[in-house]
Protein backbone atom coordinates (compact mmCIF):
# COMPACT_ATOMS: atom_id res chain seq x y z
CA UNK A 1 0.00 0.00 0.00
CA UNK A 2 1.94 3.11 -1.24
CA UNK A 3 -0.02 6.56 -0.10
CA UNK A 4 1.26 9.82 -2.01
CA UNK A 5 1.84 13.28 0.22
CA UNK A 6 2.02 16.63 -1.30
CA UNK A 7 4.39 17.54 1.04
CA UNK A 8 4.62 21.63 0.52
CA UNK A 9 0.85 22.06 0.29
CA UNK A 10 0.00 22.93 4.22
CA UNK A 11 0.37 25.97 6.07
CA UNK A 12 3.55 24.82 7.82
CA UNK A 13 5.17 22.29 4.72
CA UNK A 14 7.02 20.98 4.87
CA UNK A 15 7.96 19.80 8.02
CA UNK A 16 4.31 18.65 9.23
CA UNK A 17 4.12 16.65 6.31
CA UNK A 18 7.18 14.82 6.80
CA UNK A 19 6.04 14.59 10.77
CA UNK A 20 3.14 12.70 10.00
CA UNK A 21 4.11 10.62 7.29
CA UNK A 22 7.36 9.36 9.84
CA UNK A 23 3.97 8.53 12.73
CA UNK A 24 2.03 6.84 9.87
CA UNK A 25 5.14 4.24 9.36
CA UNK A 26 5.97 4.66 12.88
CA UNK A 27 2.21 3.09 14.14
CA UNK A 28 0.52 1.92 11.02
CA UNK A 29 0.72 -1.12 9.02
CA UNK A 30 3.91 -2.89 8.13
CA UNK A 31 3.05 -3.15 4.11
CA UNK A 32 2.60 0.64 3.97
CA UNK A 33 5.07 2.80 2.12
CA UNK A 34 5.12 6.85 1.49
CA UNK A 35 6.00 8.94 -1.41
CA UNK A 36 6.80 12.39 0.03
CA UNK A 37 5.79 14.94 -3.12
CA UNK A 38 7.95 18.08 -3.52
CA UNK A 39 11.39 19.81 -3.36
CA UNK A 40 13.58 17.33 -2.61
CA UNK A 41 16.77 19.33 -0.86
CA UNK A 42 14.21 20.51 1.69
CA UNK A 43 12.66 17.13 2.45
CA UNK A 44 15.77 15.69 2.75
CA UNK A 45 16.11 18.04 5.40
CA UNK A 46 13.27 17.28 7.22
CA UNK A 47 13.71 13.63 6.91
CA UNK A 48 17.36 14.52 8.68
CA UNK A 49 16.10 16.32 11.15
CA UNK A 50 14.12 13.34 12.66
CA UNK A 51 17.11 10.73 11.30
CA UNK A 52 14.93 9.45 9.05
CA UNK A 53 17.18 9.64 5.80
CA UNK A 54 17.31 5.71 5.31
CA UNK A 55 13.77 4.77 6.36
CA UNK A 56 13.22 2.24 3.66
CA UNK A 57 9.56 3.14 3.74
CA UNK A 58 9.80 6.59 2.68
CA UNK A 59 10.56 8.42 -0.73
CA UNK A 60 11.22 11.43 -1.99
CA UNK A 61 9.06 12.24 -5.75
CA UNK A 62 11.16 15.69 -6.41
CA UNK A 63 8.62 18.74 -7.57
CA UNK A 64 10.08 22.08 -7.94
CA UNK A 65 6.91 23.80 -7.71
CA UNK A 66 4.05 24.46 -5.25
CA UNK A 67 0.81 26.35 -5.85
CA UNK A 68 -0.08 28.70 -2.67
CA UNK A 69 -3.15 29.33 -0.72
CA UNK A 70 -3.93 32.54 -2.56
CA UNK A 71 -3.51 31.47 -6.08
CA UNK A 72 -5.60 30.67 -8.51
CA UNK A 73 -6.36 26.88 -8.62
CA UNK A 74 -7.62 26.54 -12.24
CA UNK A 75 -4.71 28.55 -13.89
CA UNK A 76 -1.85 27.56 -11.90
CA UNK A 77 -2.68 23.95 -12.28
CA UNK A 78 -2.25 24.15 -15.71
CA UNK A 79 0.75 26.88 -15.52
CA UNK A 80 2.27 24.71 -12.82
CA UNK A 81 2.77 21.11 -14.37
CA UNK A 82 5.62 20.65 -11.70
CA UNK A 83 3.58 21.69 -8.64
CA UNK A 84 3.81 19.27 -5.82
CA UNK A 85 0.39 18.47 -6.17
CA UNK A 86 -0.16 18.27 -9.89
CA UNK A 87 3.12 15.74 -9.81
CA UNK A 88 1.18 13.77 -7.30
CA UNK A 89 -1.66 13.72 -8.80
CA UNK A 90 0.27 12.58 -12.52
CA UNK A 91 1.75 9.59 -10.02
CA UNK A 92 -1.34 8.58 -9.13
CA UNK A 93 -3.03 8.27 -12.55
CA UNK A 94 -0.07 6.57 -13.68
CA UNK A 95 -0.39 3.62 -11.23
CA UNK A 96 2.71 4.24 -8.64
CA UNK A 97 0.75 4.36 -5.70
CA UNK A 98 -3.06 3.39 -4.20
CA UNK A 99 -3.83 6.88 -2.47
CA UNK A 100 -3.04 10.67 -2.57
CA UNK A 101 -2.94 13.13 0.65
CA UNK A 102 -2.93 16.98 0.26
CA UNK A 103 -3.23 19.44 2.91
CA UNK A 104 -2.67 22.31 0.51
CA UNK A 105 -5.34 24.53 -1.62
CA UNK A 106 -8.28 22.86 -2.05
CA UNK A 107 -9.26 24.08 -5.39
CA UNK A 108 -5.92 23.26 -6.28
CA UNK A 109 -6.24 19.76 -5.36
CA UNK A 110 -9.71 19.36 -7.12
CA UNK A 111 -8.56 20.94 -10.18
CA UNK A 112 -5.59 18.31 -10.46
CA UNK A 113 -7.33 15.51 -9.51
CA UNK A 114 -9.86 16.46 -12.53
CA UNK A 115 -7.44 17.18 -14.82
CA UNK A 116 -4.87 14.35 -14.44
CA UNK A 117 -7.18 11.71 -12.84
CA UNK A 118 -10.58 12.64 -14.25
CA UNK A 119 -14.04 11.77 -12.96
CA UNK A 120 -15.46 8.04 -12.44
CA UNK A 121 -17.57 6.97 -15.07
CA UNK A 122 -20.95 8.18 -14.75
CA UNK A 123 -20.16 10.98 -12.05
CA UNK A 124 -21.34 14.40 -13.18
CA UNK A 125 -19.30 16.49 -10.26
CA UNK A 126 -16.98 15.01 -7.38
CA UNK A 127 -17.97 16.08 -3.79
CA UNK A 128 -15.47 17.07 -0.89
CA UNK A 129 -17.18 14.57 2.37
CA UNK A 130 -16.22 15.36 5.49
CA UNK A 131 -16.91 13.85 8.49
CA UNK A 132 -18.27 15.27 11.85
CA UNK A 133 -18.19 14.14 15.45
CA UNK A 134 -22.12 13.23 16.65
CA UNK A 135 -23.37 11.18 19.51
CA UNK A 136 -23.61 8.15 16.76
CA UNK A 137 -20.03 8.18 15.96
CA UNK A 138 -19.55 10.59 13.04
CA UNK A 139 -21.57 11.86 9.73
CA UNK A 140 -20.62 12.23 6.64
CA UNK A 141 -21.55 15.87 4.89
CA UNK A 142 -21.36 16.15 1.25
CA UNK A 143 -20.52 18.14 -0.56
CA UNK A 144 -18.54 20.82 1.78
CA UNK A 145 -16.76 22.92 -1.02
CA UNK A 146 -16.09 21.70 -4.28
CA UNK A 147 -19.60 22.81 -5.93
CA UNK A 148 -21.28 26.05 -5.33
CA UNK A 149 -24.34 25.07 -7.82
CA UNK A 150 -25.54 21.81 -8.09
CA UNK A 151 -28.69 19.97 -9.98
CA UNK A 152 -30.81 17.86 -8.16
CA UNK A 153 -29.12 14.76 -9.96
CA UNK A 154 -26.07 15.52 -8.62
CA UNK A 155 -26.71 15.66 -5.19
CA UNK A 156 -28.51 12.14 -5.79
CA UNK A 157 -25.05 11.26 -6.60
CA UNK A 158 -23.57 12.51 -3.59
CA UNK A 159 -25.86 10.61 -1.57
CA UNK A 160 -25.10 7.62 -3.47
CA UNK A 161 -21.20 8.42 -3.30
CA UNK A 162 -21.69 9.07 0.48
CA UNK A 163 -23.86 6.17 1.38
CA UNK A 164 -21.29 3.69 0.06
CA UNK A 165 -18.13 5.89 1.90
CA UNK A 166 -20.58 5.52 4.89
CA UNK A 167 -20.71 1.98 4.88
CA UNK A 168 -17.57 1.06 4.12
CA UNK A 169 -15.39 3.50 6.11
CA UNK A 170 -17.68 4.49 8.94
CA UNK A 171 -18.61 0.68 9.43
CA UNK A 172 -22.72 1.74 9.11
CA UNK A 173 -24.87 -1.04 8.12
CA UNK A 174 -27.41 0.68 6.77
CA UNK A 175 -26.32 4.59 6.52
CA UNK A 176 -29.47 6.62 6.89
CA UNK A 177 -29.44 9.43 4.52
CA UNK A 178 -30.77 13.02 5.06
CA UNK A 179 -31.00 16.18 2.68
CA UNK A 180 -30.24 19.16 4.52
CA UNK A 181 -32.87 21.75 4.37
CA UNK A 182 -34.70 24.54 6.32
CA UNK A 183 -37.46 22.61 7.57
CA UNK A 184 -38.35 18.72 7.48
CA UNK A 185 -41.56 19.11 5.16
CA UNK A 186 -40.63 18.07 1.04
CA UNK A 187 -42.11 21.30 0.20
CA UNK A 188 -39.64 23.35 2.15
CA UNK A 189 -36.46 24.69 0.58
CA UNK A 190 -35.38 26.58 -3.18
CA UNK A 191 -36.50 24.66 -6.43
CA UNK A 192 -33.23 22.69 -6.62
CA UNK A 193 -33.66 20.81 -2.92
CA UNK A 194 -37.25 20.44 -3.86
CA UNK A 195 -36.69 18.79 -6.97
CA UNK A 196 -33.91 16.09 -5.21
CA UNK A 197 -36.41 15.36 -2.40
CA UNK A 198 -38.54 12.66 -4.66
CA UNK A 199 -34.87 11.90 -6.42
CA UNK A 200 -33.52 10.13 -2.95
CA UNK A 201 -37.11 9.13 -2.16
CA UNK A 202 -37.58 6.73 -5.01
CA UNK A 203 -33.58 5.33 -5.17
CA UNK A 204 -32.27 2.25 -3.63
CA UNK A 205 -31.12 4.88 -0.27
CA UNK A 206 -32.07 4.27 2.94
CA UNK A 207 -33.56 8.03 2.74
CA UNK A 208 -35.03 9.70 5.92
CA UNK A 209 -35.90 13.11 4.76
CA UNK A 210 -35.05 16.38 4.75
CA UNK A 211 -33.14 17.10 7.74
CA UNK A 212 -32.40 20.60 9.46
CA UNK A 213 -28.80 22.21 10.57
CA UNK A 214 -29.71 21.06 14.12
CA UNK A 215 -30.27 17.41 13.30
CA UNK A 216 -26.92 16.64 11.89
CA UNK A 217 -25.08 16.52 15.51
CA UNK A 218 -27.70 14.96 16.90
CA UNK A 219 -26.84 11.34 15.84
CA UNK A 220 -29.92 10.60 13.85
CA UNK A 221 -28.51 10.81 10.42
CA UNK A 222 -25.41 9.32 8.84
CA UNK A 223 -25.10 11.07 5.46
CA UNK A 224 -26.04 14.50 4.87
CA UNK A 225 -26.34 15.46 1.18
CA UNK A 226 -26.15 19.87 0.29
CA UNK A 227 -24.27 21.62 -2.32
CA UNK A 228 -20.96 22.82 -1.84
CA UNK A 229 -22.06 26.36 -0.68
CA UNK A 230 -24.27 25.44 2.18
CA UNK A 231 -21.82 22.52 3.15
CA UNK A 232 -18.57 24.58 2.98
CA UNK A 233 -20.81 27.32 5.53
CA UNK A 234 -21.69 24.40 8.05
CA UNK A 235 -18.47 23.17 8.12
CA UNK A 236 -16.82 26.24 9.11
CA UNK A 237 -19.39 27.16 11.17
CA UNK A 238 -18.94 23.75 13.27
CA UNK A 239 -14.97 24.46 13.13
CA UNK A 240 -15.62 27.80 15.10
CA UNK A 241 -17.90 26.10 17.34
CA UNK A 242 -15.64 23.30 18.82
CA UNK A 243 -12.96 26.52 19.24
CA UNK A 244 -15.50 28.57 20.96
CA UNK A 245 -15.92 25.52 23.27
CA UNK A 246 -12.60 24.95 24.32
CA UNK A 247 -11.64 29.01 24.63
CA UNK A 248 -14.59 28.73 26.93
CA UNK A 249 -13.76 26.04 28.81
CA UNK A 250 -9.94 26.99 29.28
CA UNK A 251 -11.57 30.26 30.94
CA UNK A 252 -13.72 28.90 33.05
CA UNK A 253 -11.16 27.06 34.60
CA UNK A 254 -8.85 29.10 35.06
CA UNK A 255 -11.06 31.32 36.86
CA UNK A 256 -11.05 29.45 39.61
CA UNK A 257 -9.03 26.56 42.03
CA UNK A 258 -12.06 24.70 42.65
CA UNK A 259 -12.30 25.19 38.38
CA UNK A 260 -8.94 23.73 38.01
CA UNK A 261 -9.26 20.73 40.46
CA UNK A 262 -12.69 19.82 39.32
CA UNK A 263 -10.61 19.68 35.83
CA UNK A 264 -8.20 17.35 37.03
CA UNK A 265 -10.99 14.81 38.48
CA UNK A 266 -12.62 15.21 34.93
CA UNK A 267 -9.33 15.20 32.63
CA UNK A 268 -9.43 11.63 31.40
CA UNK A 269 -13.44 12.77 30.39
CA UNK A 270 -12.49 15.68 28.97
CA UNK A 271 -9.50 14.30 26.69
CA UNK A 272 -11.90 11.85 25.36
CA UNK A 273 -14.32 14.27 24.36
CA UNK A 274 -11.99 16.85 22.99
CA UNK A 275 -10.89 13.79 20.84
CA UNK A 276 -14.42 13.33 19.63
CA UNK A 277 -14.38 17.58 18.23
CA UNK A 278 -10.68 17.54 16.97
CA UNK A 279 -10.97 17.38 13.10
CA UNK A 280 -6.96 15.28 13.28
CA UNK A 281 -9.13 12.25 14.83
CA UNK A 282 -10.41 12.09 11.17
CA UNK A 283 -7.31 12.94 8.95
CA UNK A 284 -9.08 14.52 5.77
CA UNK A 285 -12.01 14.17 3.68
CA UNK A 286 -12.20 12.49 0.54
CA UNK A 287 -12.58 13.67 -3.15
CA UNK A 288 -15.44 11.27 -3.96
CA UNK A 289 -16.02 10.70 -7.67
CA UNK A 290 -12.80 10.85 -8.77
CA UNK A 291 -11.05 8.02 -10.54
CA UNK A 292 -8.60 7.89 -7.87
CA UNK A 293 -8.34 7.68 -4.35
CA UNK A 294 -7.52 11.19 -2.80
CA UNK A 295 -7.78 12.63 0.34
CA UNK A 296 -7.94 16.58 1.66
CA UNK A 297 -6.58 17.78 4.45
CA UNK A 298 -6.93 20.60 6.81
CA UNK A 299 -4.12 23.52 5.80
CA UNK A 300 -3.80 23.64 9.10
CA UNK A 301 -3.01 19.80 9.66
CA UNK A 302 -1.05 19.02 12.64
CA UNK A 303 1.62 15.60 12.10
CA UNK A 304 -1.40 13.64 13.93
CA UNK A 305 -4.04 15.03 10.84
CA UNK A 306 -1.65 13.92 8.27
CA UNK A 307 -0.94 10.46 9.81
CA UNK A 308 -4.91 9.96 10.06
CA UNK A 309 -5.30 11.27 6.47
CA UNK A 310 -2.71 8.60 5.36
CA UNK A 311 -4.47 6.18 7.10
CA UNK A 312 -7.98 7.24 5.56
CA UNK A 313 -6.65 7.24 2.15
CA UNK A 314 -5.49 3.97 2.51
CA UNK A 315 -8.69 2.21 3.86
CA UNK A 316 -9.97 3.94 1.13
CA UNK A 317 -8.18 2.03 -1.66
CA UNK A 318 -8.14 -1.37 0.30
CA UNK A 319 -12.01 -0.95 0.19
CA UNK A 320 -12.43 -0.32 -3.16
CA UNK A 321 -14.79 2.67 -3.08
CA UNK A 322 -14.16 3.56 -6.36
CA UNK A 323 -15.29 0.43 -8.10
CA UNK A 324 -18.59 0.27 -5.76
CA UNK A 325 -19.57 4.44 -6.80
CA UNK A 326 -19.57 3.44 -10.27
CA UNK A 327 -21.29 0.22 -10.04
CA UNK A 328 -23.72 1.55 -7.61
CA UNK A 329 -24.10 4.76 -10.10
CA UNK A 330 -24.45 2.30 -13.34
CA UNK A 331 -27.39 1.20 -11.49
CA UNK A 332 -29.56 4.44 -11.46
CA UNK A 333 -32.07 5.08 -13.91
CA UNK A 334 -30.95 7.31 -17.28
CA UNK A 335 -33.11 9.82 -16.01
CA UNK A 336 -31.69 10.40 -12.45
CA UNK A 337 -28.22 10.41 -13.58
CA UNK A 338 -28.83 12.89 -16.83
CA UNK A 339 -27.56 16.80 -16.49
Amino acid sequence: MKILVDAMGGDSAPSVEVEGALEAIRNGSEDLEIVLVGDETLLKVELAKHKALDQPRIHVLHAAERIEMGEDPARQVRRKRDASIAVAARSLKEGAADGLVSAGNTGAVVASSLVYLGRLPGVKRPAIATTVPTPAGGAIILDVGANSDCTPQQLLQFGVMGEIYARKVLGRAEPKVGLLNIGEESIKGNEVVRNTFPLLEASHLRFIGNVEGRDIFRGGVDVVVCDGFVGNVVLKFSESVVHLIRSLFRDLVGNSLRGRLGALLLRPMLRGMFMKLDYAEYGGAPLLGVDGAVIIAHGSSSPKAIKNAIYVAARYARERINQQIESELQGLSLGEVSS
